[in-house]
């Protein structure tokens, strides 16, 4: 069997309401179709609602049996995550 390649989607730095249509877009492009690597480093403001698209992502990528990961998360991204009490759902998918 062979494996599918890794897909990267890279978060603009502020994921607000504005940008969740063609982020979540991105993410319907490849989230069916092998491994996404959510690119997070230039992340400077994001959003609650941002963040649970996100773990909907995540969840629609293991129901399919794929890797979702969230790549080198900027210091804010873990904050906003940190304050909403999400750091255990988020927990296993954030690399650095």
């Amino acid at each position: 069997m062979v494996s599918k390649a890794e897909k990267t989607v890279a978060l603009p730095a502020v994921v607000d309401l504005d940008s969740l249509d063609a982020i979540r877009d991105g993410l319907l492009d490849v989230i069916e179709d092998g491994p996404v690597a959510v690119a997070a480093d230039g992340v400077q403001r994001v959003s609650t609602n941002a963040l649970f698209m996100l773990l909907s992502a995540a969840g629609t990528a293991q129901r399919n049996n794929y890797d979702f990961a969230i790549l080198q998360p900027s210091a804010a991204m873990t904050a906003a995550i940190e304050r909403l009490g999400l750091a255990t759902q988020f927990e296993g998918m954030m690399r650095q």
